[in-house]
């Protein structure tokens, strides 16, 4: 079975950005990115303060999400909670290297190992 074959999984859809939506939008920050493996959404991991990559999967009903961490290649089923080897999918599979983590240059605050989840 291909990636295109697997409903859930769209891997043609390039990712919303190279950052999270939602943090980018309201001056947030986050620890790690997640790509929705159907739409593209970037979103912030659960580690994360505001955790938007799983309240994009919750609201949207797109159970996978991949890392958009550099050199990471799995891919998290928010529905049965496993993880699986992340098929290909459309680039860039992960933000930019020159990115900090956590992210994003500027606004992480100086205590935010206080800060995670």
């Amino acid at each position: 079975m291909t990636a295109a074959q697997i409903p859930g999984i769209d891997p043609t859809v390039p990712p919303s950005g190279d950052g999270c939506a939602e943090c980018l939008g309201t001056d947030g920050w986050w620890l790690h990115l997640r790509r929705c493996a159907q739409c593209g959404h970037v979103g912030c991991c659960d580690s994360s303060p505001a955790q938007h990559a799983s309240g994009h999967a919750k609201s949207s009903g797109h159970p996978f999400f991949a890392s958009f961490e550099p050199g990471e290649t799995w891919l998290w089923n928010a529905e049965t909670e496993e993880f699986y080897e992340c098929p290909p999918l459309a680039p860039p599979t992960a933000h930019p290297v020159t990115q900090p983590t956590p992210g994003p240059a500027g606004k992480v605050p100086a205590n935010w190992q206080e800060l995670l989840h």
